[in-house]
């Protein structure tokens, strides 16, 4: 009992005191008067035509008449009819994905197609139960948007349901989770203020807009929850809103426009950046396949609107180092697991990196395959699951409860320069002193240094290394590996190689069975790669 409530006064102590004011009285006034959604009609008169450009085509999820496929799992429902937009048979997510009316924007769906699953939608508006939540509420609102202005439709009663939701959504605002939820309320509601010509939705919009992305974007354009994954998903959404805010013609507000499209810039920058040569995005914290839009879609679908990437960005604030060569790509993690106070996206994986040869994966971040709270998502957040130091089985920050943190490990950089890294955590102070790391990198030569400051026999320490599903041992030695891409991998103060089988995310509920090192040592562990 004591340990459980140690844990949850670790969690708790980071949250701001606007989280939990809000998670409150949202509790207590849906307990007392409700939170139903109140159906407004809403005066199309007031709307006006945007000219807007195209925008990315989704993927496709909407493989024929009621017949939905989302994560890896596929299901059809009998008719129009029959479609259950609350079903949850796969879970809250698949749930939500169906909510967010993202095969609207497909390629090979129509306009009819478009508007039966629409207004079927509404004509089910009493019973619906996830969808009525901000976040698919936010996401739903762009997509349907989009739709209609692509396709020029005007429709009263599909405008009054989505004017309903706004209002819905501003009683319902994600203060209690801020981060990319808050943001992503705040996107929305700004391009419904000027799908709608409505001065009051866009400067609540703006208010909001402003105050997250000046906290959200940190220096070196990284998004501050540090996932790859939602860095894309949520630049596309403020390319989305330099676009609606570019054909406005009721909102011209130049200051504003430019405050958005810096932020797009350095954003851009840090995609750019981060991405890998061959395109791959960085599966890094909560990051997985086929969610988000690739970064060259991305950039193209910016340079359409008039944004180009801020120049000479250098990764700093992110706590991510990237060092590059003819043959070698590494990604290195130096940073905090995220912010204090929304953690919920961020892993146990300090000193965590990627490493490329020839531009091809070699040892990899697996990413994530599940957002359900069970063992798998605690495995895939632990330090176990990433290219680092695990000490007597333990995390260095405590993950638990699929999106909670408890007490965390601080870093530090301790030097660095054009190819050198040290860096430091404490995650482990108990058992062995911090864990210091160093990388040395050179067109030729990468080495890994780890020192436990304090360390023992007694401690048991294994540095993990995940090998792509491409990558085969071809002769294991007692402290060298090749590999069939010609790489070889030596270690000094080794105890013991074992080389074990994983289960690779590849995308959500899907897996691969892939190589990984575990190298045992004491105190220290030299690692040579070339």
């Amino acid at each position: 009992m004591f340990k459980r409530l140690l844990r949850i006064y670790h969690t708790l102590k980071y949250l701001k005191p606007v989280q939990f004011y809000f998670r409150g009285f949202y509790f207590l006034r849906n307990k007392i008067f409700g939170n139903n959604l109140k159906f407004v009609s809403y005066p199309i008169d007031k709307k006006s035509d945007l000219p807007l450009l195209e925008f990315p085509k989704s993927r496709v999820s909407y493989k024929n008449i009621a017949d939905f496929e989302f994560l890896n799992f596929s299901k059809k429902f009998k008719s129009f009819r029959n479609i259950d937009w609350n079903y949850f048979e796969f879970g809250k997510l698949w749930c939500y994905n169906l909510n967010y009316f993202d095969f609207l924007l497909q390629q090979d769906l129509s306009k009819e197609e478009g508007l039966k699953l629409i207004n079927d939608y509404i004509s089910k508006a009493e019973v619906l139960k996830d969808g009525l939540e901000p976040y698919p509420i936010s996401l739903r609102n762009i997509n349907w948007i989009k739709f209609l202005t692509i396709h020029h439709i005007s429709n009263k009663k599909i405008d009054s349901f989505i004017y309903s939701c706004y209002l819905h959504l501003l009683k319902n605002l994600e203060y209690h989770l801020l981060g990319n939820h808050l943001l992503e309320n705040a996107f929305s509601i700004f391009m419904g203020s000027i799908y709608f010509n409505d001065e009051k939705l866009y400067e609540r919009a703006k208010r909001n807009l402003k105050t997250e992305l000046t906290e959200q974007i940190l220096d070196d354009g990284a998004h501050f929850e540090l996932s790859p994954m939602y860095h894309h998903i949520l630049l596309e959404r403020l390319l989305d809103s330099i676009n609606f805010a570019k054909s406005s013609t009721e909102f011209e507000d130049q200051t504003f426009l430019d405050f958005l499209s810096k932020k797009a810039e350095v954003m851009l920058s840090w995609m750019e950046k981060m991405k890998m040569s061959n395109g791959d995005m960085p599966l890094l914290n909560d990051s997985g396949l086929e969610i988000a839009k690739s970064a060259d879609a991305l950039i193209e679908y910016a340079q359409s609107i008039g944004v180009t990437a801020s120049e000479n960005t250098i990764l700093k604030s992110s706590g991510y180092r990237k060092y590059k060569s003819p043959n070698w790509e590494l990604i290195t993690d130096a940073g905090k697991p995220g912010p204090e106070y929304i953690p919920g996206h961020s892993h146990a994986d300090i000193g965590n990196f990627i490493l490329y040869n020839n531009n091809k994966p070699f040892i990899i971040d697996p990413g994530i395959s599940t957002y359900e709270k069970n063992g798998r998502r605690n495995l895939e957040r632990s330090t176990e699951f990433h290219n680092t130091v695990v000490v007597d089985a333990k995390n260095q920050s405590d993950v638990w409860g699929g999106f909670r943190l408890g007490k965390r490990a601080e870093v530090k950089i301790l030097k660095e320069s054009g190819s050198y890294l040290k860096l430091s955590h404490n995650g482990y102070k108990s058992i062995c002193g911090d864990h210091i790391r160093e990388f040395q990198f050179s067109d030729t030569l990468i080495t890994i240094q780890d020192v436990l400051s304090i360390g023992s026999r007694n401690c048991s320490a294994i540095a993990y290394f995940h090998l792509s599903k491409s990558i085969k041992i071809v002769d294991k030695g007692t402290d060298e590996i090749s590999f069939d891409n010609g790489v070889i991998m030596k270690f000094a103060n080794a105890i013991s190689i074992d080389v074990e089988k994983y289960n690779c995310p590849d995308g959500f509920n899907s897996y691969i069975t892939c190589d990984k090192l575990a190298v045992h040592f004491n105190k220290s562990l030299e690692t040579q790669i070339f």
